[in-house]
């Protein structure tokens, strides 16, 4: 059985996923059927308002993957600048795009945004105001909301519906 070459990336990336000890980040296909839908997850960073938070992403893999970026969504409501209505504005998924960047990467990448947004590039207007002008009241919302749509036992009842607000 011959594979294209993105079908080829995608198994070596899973093949990788599954053996990575980052306990922090896991991503896969959703079905054996289509690997081109993967469901991940980033755990919070320990120190910010998302810490011990389970997000769940989801990625698509466009055919000429990885010449062509994947598309990656939030599943999961989150209180952040440069996440919103289940977009992420980040570089590396769109303009600064490489084949040589890899899943792990990118979810590396998101956790990083977790720790560093960027309010004066926002998505989330009124986030990134909180953000830079009352962090209090920004890591308070950012918590609440942590842990409303993204503590364990909510995990699985979250999904995009939830990103409207």
């Amino acid at each position: 059985m011959t594979f294209n070459p993105s079908i080829k990336r995608l198994l070596r990336e899973y093949k990788y996923m599954k053996e990575l000890e980052d306990s922090s980040i896991s991503a896969g296909p959703i079905s054996d059927s289509d690997l081109t839908q993967w469901e991940a997850c980033i755990i919070g960073p320990p120190g910010t308002p998302y810490a011990d938070g389970i997000f769940k992403l989801a990625i698509k893999f466009p055919p000429d993957y990885p010449f062509k970026p994947p598309k990656v969504t939030f599943k999961t409501r989150i209180y952040h600048s440069n996440i919103h209505n289940c977009s992420i504005c980040l570089d590396i998924l769109k303009n600064n795009w490489s084949p040589a960047l890899t899943i792990e990467k990118v979810l590396i990448s998101i956790t990083s945004l977790l720790n560093d947004q960027n309010a004066d590039d926002p998505l989330f207007r009124q986030a990134a105001y909180d953000f830079k002008e009352n962090r209090e009241e920004f890591n308070r919302i950012a918590r609440e909301w942590t842990r409303k749509y993204a503590s364990p036992d909510r995990v699985d009842k979250n999904n995009s519906d939830e990103q409207e607000e």
